[in-house]
């Protein structure tokens, strides 16, 4: 009989480690955005230099959820206090599972008295839809899903648009297409702008560092306004950002995308994959690196692990309170950046001109991760100490990066080890060739790591618990 469900897959797999460490979903794409508009150094460099159009219109899902309940819905899902959270404001949502383990993230705003739109990945957006469809809610919900990652040549459509300009020059390019001075909101405070003569809303943003604002409205007018922000934007240096370097930014600025959702154990969690496809996110995803454990619930983290410890607020009630409660007085792992050195990146480059040697596992520029969710090895004086989850590559930084959590007692300037690779050359997932391990020294680095985040952010979304 086909499974019907997550728990079903689960139940026929076995281990739900071995299931993910193997899975045949093969590259997360960044999808129908152009891989390079120009190059992805250029591109990079711009968004610290210059300024830069991100297209986000269709890597993300679009969860909108209008009635009585709407704001109810999401206040008891997430760790945020919504004690100040009126029409017009944005702020990061971070669910958790009953066991206080994170099921993802993503930016919910607040659009209107009774209606709130979440925008992120998968993981979170599911979970929400699960509750609203069987938590008795007075709720409508509309899922507008990410584009296909492969549309082989499909009319591609979405519910809106979704752009951001960013980067030193951000705020020249906003005002010339605007018609006149704007004021600069408060971090994460939404309005309006004028484009071409359309109004358009706007969010109060910061991805690359310098002020800048997140766009979006009505999908059909998608073409005029990304021509409209392109020719302003020519004499401040503005370019578009394809897709290969888009999701190399948060390198710099210190945001963890994509943690394994924490919802493959546990009692209180098995409607919810029941609840799940077998096609579901979670049942396609894939796990990948150099630590491996046979037991899944190793792989999950808690918010206070990513730095979100600032967010968790027990001014309300919300599904992990009484779990992240009894963690709050506790050591937490924190959010640095590793640095690794540029020796030993080297040596991995070299390796693939070896014709005498198995190469170490590939290094991608400028994205390196090949798993919907990764966990390298970190260790120091021979213990491990923590997880590398999202690598890549900074021309602006002229660095080899990762994003790690790791133990409180980790002081930033320590040199720590991460092993790249994975063990046995390799699972047999599609991104994964035949290969050797490698370890690399790394130094322990703030984050955000680029200096204009870390001083502009303030107290952003990425910055707090840094």
């Amino acid at each position: 009989m086909a499974a019907k469900s997550l728990e079903d897959v689960l139940q026929a797999a076995g281990n739900p480690v071995q299931m993910l460490r193997n899975s045949q979903i093969g590259a997360y794409v960044y999808p129908v955005v152009g891989a390079e508009f120009s190059n992805w150094r250029s591109e990079q460099y711009a968004w610290q230099h210059s300024a830069v159009l991100f297209d986000q219109t269709h890597h993300m899902v679009n969860l909108y959820a209008r009635g009585r309940d709407a704001v109810r819905l999401m206040s008891e899902l997430t760790i945020n206090s919504f004690s100040n959270f009126p029409v017009n404001r944005a702020k990061q949502m971070v669910p958790c599972t009953h066991g206080g383990h994170v099921i993802g993230d993503g930016i919910l705003f607040h659009l209107g008295e009774e209606e709130v739109v979440f925008v992120g990945r998968n993981p979170t957006a599911n979970w929400i839809q699960f509750n609203a469809e069987t938590g008795g809610y007075d709720v409508e919900t509309t899922y507008d899903n990410r584009s296909p990652s492969i549309p082989d040549g499909k009319l591609v459509t979405r519910e809106e648009y979704r752009f951001q300009i960013q980067g030193p020059n951000a705020w020249a390019v906003i005002e010339k297409l605007h018609g006149g001075p704007l004021e600069q909101l408060k971090f994460f405070h939404m309005s309006t702008m004028n484009i071409g003569g359309r109004p358009v809303r706007t969010l109060r943003h910061g991805m690359a560092g310098a002020p800048g604002l997140e766009i979006w409205g009505p999908y059909a007018e998608k073409d005029a306004i990304r021509d409209a922000i392109l020719k302003a934007g020519a004499e401040f240096d503005l370019i578009p950002v394809g897709s290969r370097a888009y999701p190399s930014n948060t390198l710099e600025s210190g945001w963890i995308p994509s943690p394994l959702p924490a919802i493959y154990t546990g009692e209180k969690m098995k409607p919810y994959r029941e609840w799940l496809g077998a096609d579901s996110y979670e049942a396609g995803g894939s796990l990948g690196g150099s630590f491996v454990s046979d037991n899944v619930e190793d792989y999950y983290v808690t918010p206070y692990d990513l730095g979100y410890g600032p967010f968790v607020k027990f001014d309300h009630d919300f599904v992990g309170r009484e779990a992240l409660e009894a963690m709050a007085g506790t050591p937490h792992r924190k959010k640095v950046t590793l640095a690794w050195n540029a020796e030993d990146i080297g040596r991995i480059w070299a390796s693939q001109a070896d014709t005498n040697a198995l190469p170490y596992k590939f290094f991608d520029l400028p994205l390196a991760n090949y798993a919907s969710s990764n966990y390298d090895r970190v260790e120091a004086e021979g213990h491990l100490v923590g997880f590398s989850m999202f690598t890549g590559y900074s021309y602006n930084e002229r660095s080899a990066l990762s994003l790690a959590t790791v133990d409180p007692d980790i002081e930033l300037g320590n040199e720590v080890l991460v092993t790249w690779g994975e063990p046995d050359g390799g699972t047999k997932k599609k991104t994964v060739e035949p290969h050797r391990q490698t370890r690399v020294r790394a130094i322990v680095s703030p984050v955000p790591y680029s200096k204009t985040a870390r001083e502009e952010y303030a107290q952003g979304w990425r910055t707090q618990g840094a």
